[in-house]
């Protein structure tokens, strides 16, 4: 960060040791103490990362740029390279040494609903970042910010000189755009963020001068140092807020998107454009105008762009020319040319295409309980394997809908207590660790790992989260589940049919179908029949978001640091599996969704909210009380977690270079983009 704007809390930000580094020494030395462990093989390396160089002394005077670049300065379509980059640039020393321009960066994908799969690779358009070891908040896309003693006022410094992918200037107007005209537009963001609103009070953003914002509450609002460095609404950045409808992100391309816009000509042209280009309305047009993944038109700030949009079978991404980032000897990055995400089939292909060498670093989708075979592939694949281990407490969990309306007779049993307790009881957690996590796994809740300061403890890892059928059917009788059919499974109170429940299963990360299964046929001891139905991935999280879900799979990736993504654990942002109807209703400050009657429920969303205006002590104490909550009421039923199995199986092509060791698994650092994958290259 620029020390002209270093305050004494950005220092101390910037020196505190995070939860994730605490989590990962723990783990390490446990690794280490046990003969035969994963360090032992070699494939747990070295938490790593480039250098970033923040002293304007020490940077470049003079720069380079790719050759593909280079070529159309000398046509004339764009200008030299020392006008692209800003006047305060991000620079880098990469990891072991600077790097060489060109070639195509392979991946594979799943297809238009694995937005994610690009995102992370663009992360550095967020407006703070973390270190590589997740542990400080450092620059990013702004250089610097301050916090007021009182926690009311923060101010976001930005790079002088900063330009969008199409040349035009980045400054403060973009962010004050987004704030009134578009998430201050009801039409498309119809629900606020309770990101802006810390204690339910609407925060304000002020243009102070070009280089400048600042964001002003009426209340404490402590919490906004790690949000704007988070995977949040408000410091997601542009990449990730800005695709799939969504409309956060907290600044926005004005210069390009005020065309769109009625306040900019009127509402009969933008509707009568969005017509003429086969929209509905302008509102639909805009969503599609700012969508990074599917225009490649919308400027952008990341070190790629899209070309080729991501509802095409071949996903393609070209260097953006006004990257704001260079390395120590001043080349423009990123390194590659392009990044090129191949659609596959299924999670088996991606997994096969992998071994065989056909992408040149891939850690999502694959496959654990591949890893035998994939280790035996590494010389013929032309690839190492790292496993970069994770913190969250569940991998593969069953998010129950406890606003589920679908069906009286479902809901009343989904809402009941002792009915989610009964369905954890009837997990044998320590077969699926063996079958799908090849025993690396940790059974129990999905609590965060006890290494985390927001751990509920130990005692809570165990707690309603082991086999036992006795109890589980006990507690079934007891709650008036005590009659079945002739094929042993427990009926219906209204109807003395089948009590079935349906379990949205998506093929990502692990194998959630298959695992289901496995449980699903574990659960016929306690007399339940579950009906899994595995869906693509749009198709089953809009389900989830459409509220339409009673049991969705997914993992509670990012809730080990509870508030920068509560969105697996808790129901406070739209979508929530936990109770979209609640999330709406918290969200909203109440005017849309729907109020939980649990009091358990209210208590979560009350000591959520309360955190905002705390200190971190304070925050993690609320937190731990949250997880003691969840984990009694089992609202979300964790199975095998903290391990490599979500993004941290990661086959890289020996043919790369400045690869880490070991990257930072978790969702604020947005595996693999906190390693910059821009100052990657090909060696040869």
């Amino acid at each position: 960060m620029s020390r002209s704007h270093l305050s004494r809390r950005t220092l101390m930000a910037a020196t505190m040791v995070s939860p994730a580094v605490v989590a990962l020494m723990k783990r390490e030395a446990m690794a280490q103490a046990a003969p035969g462990s994963l360090s032992a093989s070699g494939l747990v390396g070295e938490m790593q990362g480039p250098t970033m160089i923040t002293d304007p002394a020490k940077w470049p005077k003079t720069f380079s740029e790719a050759p593909m670049l280079a070529a159309q300065v000398k046509a004339g379509k764009l200008p030299p390279v020392e006008q692209r980059i800003p006047a305060e640039p991000m620079v880098w020393q990469p990891l072991h040494e600077i790097g060489k321009y060109g070639g195509t960066w392979r991946r594979a994908f799943t297809g238009p609903g694995d937005g994610e799969n690009g995102n992370r690779l663009l992360s550095t358009d967020k407006p703070l970042f973390w270190s590589e070891d997740g542990s400080k908040i450092v620059p990013s896309m702004a250089k610097g910010y301050d916090l007021s003693e009182d926690g009311k006022t923060y101010t976001l410094h930005l790079r002088k000189g900063m330009k969008w992918s199409d040349g035009a200037p980045f400054t403060a107007d973009d962010f004050i755009f987004w704030f009134e005209d578009i998430y201050g537009n009801k039409e498309i963001v119809p629900t606020p963020t309770p990101e802006m609103q810390p204690q339910g009070k609407p925060g304000r953003m002020v243009k102070v001068d070009e280089t400048t914002v600042r964001w002003e509450f009426d209340v404490p609002y402590y919490l906004i140092e790690e949000i704007m460095a988070g995977d949040t609404a408000l410091g997601g950045g542009q990449a990730v807020r800005q695709s799939a409808k969504v409309s956060f992100g907290s600044y926005a391309p004005r210069h390009y998107l005020k065309q769109f816009l009625p306040k900019y000509s009127s509402l009969e042209a933008v509707n009568a454009r969005a017509k003429q280009e086969g929209f509905e309305n302008w509102v639909q047009m805009l969503h599609f105008k700012k969508d990074w993944e599917l225009n490649p038109e919308v400027p952008v700030l990341g070190p790629w762009r899209t070309v080729r949009p991501i509802n095409t079978p071949i996903w393609l991404l070209e260097r953006n020319p006004y990257y704001y980032a260079i390395d120590a000897a001043g080349n423009q990055l990123p390194y590659f040319d392009y990044v090129q995400f191949t659609l596959a089939e299924n999670l088996e292909i991606i997994n096969l295409r992998a071994m065989a060498g056909e992408y040149d670093e891939q850690e999502r989708h694959i496959d654990l309980s591949k890893l035998p075979v994939i280790l035996d592939n590494q010389e013929k694949g032309n690839y190492k394997v790292h496993l970069d281990l994770g913190f969250a407490g569940s991998d593969f969990m069953f998010h129950v809908n406890q606003s589920y309306n679908g069906d009286p007779e479902i809901r009343k049993w989904l809402t009941n207590a002792d009915f989610r307790r009964a369905l954890s009881l009837g997990i044998d957690r320590d077969q699926l660790n063996e079958t799908f996590w090849l025993g690396v796994g940790t059974p129990g809740s999905p609590a965060p790992g006890e290494a985390m300061p927001q751990s509920p403890g130990p005692e809570w890892r165990k707690k309603w989260s082991v086999l036992d059928i006795k109890q589980a059917n006990a507690l079934l009788d007891k709650i008036g589940l005590s009659k079945k059919d002739g094929d042993g499974f427990r009926v219906r109170t209204d109807n003395g049919q089948r009590l079935r429940l349906e379990v949205i299963a998506i093929a990502a990360f692990l194998p959630y179908p298959q695992l289901s299964e496995m449980v699903a046929d574990q659960w016929r001891k306690i007399g339940i029949q579950a009906d899994v139905k595995e869906m693509e991935r749009g198709l089953g999280f809009a389900k989830q978001t459409n509220n339409e879900h009673q049991l969705f799979v997914w993992n509670n990736g990012g809730t080990e640091l509870l508030y920068l993504f509560p969105m697996w654990a808790v129901p406070t942002i739209p979508g929530a599996a936990f109770g979209p109807e609640y999330a709406n209703w918290y969200s909203s400050g109440g005017t849309q969704g729907k109020k939980p009657d649990d009091p358990n429920i209210l208590k979560i969303m009350e000591l959520y909210r309360e955190a905002s205006g705390l200190k971190v002590d304070g925050r993690n104490k609320n937190a731990q009380e949250i997880w003691r909550i969840l984990v009694d009421q089992q609202y979300g039923i964790g199975t095998v977690g903290q391990s490599p199995a979500g993004l941290g199986v990661r086959l890289v092509s020996n043919r790369l270079g400045n690869i880490a060791g070991r990257v930072c698994n978790a969702q604020h650092c947005r595996t693999p983009g906190n390693s910059h994958p821009e100052t990657w290259y090909f060696k040869s």
